[in-house]
């Protein structure tokens, strides 16, 4: 008995590793593949229903939907935008925080994503740098105006205003972290001038 408990273990250990190694592999190809759905809906310009202003026969999102695309020039990522941010929609790409507003809507517009998966290397990001949101209504640009890290359950940063145009990035924090992080990292932007 005391010669099959190493092999038991090792064996434990092995299905732990394939586990982690399958979804890894999965969050790949289901970002890669939200990525080509979203490059060719923002190269059809096929308009989707933001906010009242938008014509009334465009197609509202749903949860899960691809709506745009996130690109940082910075880091060369290309991620795509799901409508939402529930667990299944974060695994496809970055999340669009359901009531926030859209580029163009004179509104906040909040994103998440997973620090370990999409969102990386974000903390390489500075004050001064870009992120381009392509739409199916136009590409716009965001400049980097400030970064700040709260508590887990600090819902403050989401205000859903609509006064001006802001960009809202969200991710845990910290990013080398291992678990549910206690904290996260906020980045504002806003519209860059011609």
């Amino acid at each position: 008995m005391k010669a099959k408990f190493p092999l038991l273990i090792i064996f434990i250990g092995l299905i732990i590793i394939g586990i982690g190694v399958w979804q890894m592999i999965d969050v790949k190809v289901q970002t890669a593949a939200s990525v080509e759905k979203a490059k060719k809906l923002v190269s059809e310009e096929k308009p989707i229903k933001t906010d009242k202003k938008t014509d009334e026969a465009a197609p509202t999102p749903s949860f899960g939907d691809t709506v745009g695309l996130l690109v940082i020039p910075k880091l060369k990522s290309e991620l795509a935008i799901i409508e939402g941010t529930d667990p299944d929609d974060l695994a496809k790409g970055v999340g669009h925080y359901k009531g926030s507003y859209f580029p163009g809507d004179n509104g906040q517009i909040v994103l998440s994503g997973h620090r370990d998966t999409v969102f990386r290397h974000l903390g390489e990001l500075k004050i001064g740098d870009t992120f381009q949101v392509k739409m199916p209504n136009g590409n716009f640009t965001y400049e980097i105006t400030d970064t700040k890290i709260v508590k887990s359950n600090d819902t403050s940063i989401i205000t859903l205003q609509n006064q001006k145009e802001e960009l809202i990035v969200t991710t845990c924090y910290p990013f080398r972290y291992v678990g549910n992080a206690p904290k996260r990292y906020i980045i504002y932007a806003k519209p860059k001038s011609s």
